[in-house]
């Protein structure tokens, strides 16, 4: 009987080992760096133009914050290597549009008020990673 429990206490401590050695998992393991922090860019609808602000930027994410000043309801479009269109921004209302663009030239135009002159965006080439950047989600 004693060497019944011998064996079971071995096969325990075997089980328990076999476990812990599997848990540790490998010490080779490649972290991927975090992508870029998003562009904050911001556009004003006039019913004259469009103006973008910054007018050059990396590639990557980017946020648009859309200010539509004119009187009537408004869809900004981001045309170029990549495109992207906003919803309807209401007049003299607010609209966003989160868009991952490549580099290129971009066409920031406007449907809905007429007569607007769309806006020439340069966008250069991938924005460093966000990996070093603290207080970042």
């Amino acid at each position: 009987m004693a060497r019944r429990r011998g064996r079971a206490v071995l096969a325990a401590i075997a089980a328990v080992a076999a476990i812990t050695v599997a848990g540790c998992g490998r010490d080779d393991f490649e972290n991927d760096p975090r992508p870029a922090v998003p562009a904050e860019v911001t556009v004003k609808i006039s019913n004259a133009d469009v103006v973008v602000s910054p007018a050059e930027l990396g590639a990557g994410l980017v946020n648009f914050t859309i200010a539509n000043l004119t009187g009537e309801a408004a869809i900004l479009t981001v045309e170029g290597p990549t495109v992207a269109e906003s919803g309807t921004i209401p007049p003299r209302g607010n609209g966003s549009l989160k868009a991952e663009i490549e580099s290129g030239s971009y066409e920031v135009s406007v449907e809905g008020p007429s007569g607007v002159v769309p806006f020439l965006l340069e966008v250069g080439p991938d924005r460093p990673s966000g990996q070093d950047d603290l207080l970042l989600p």
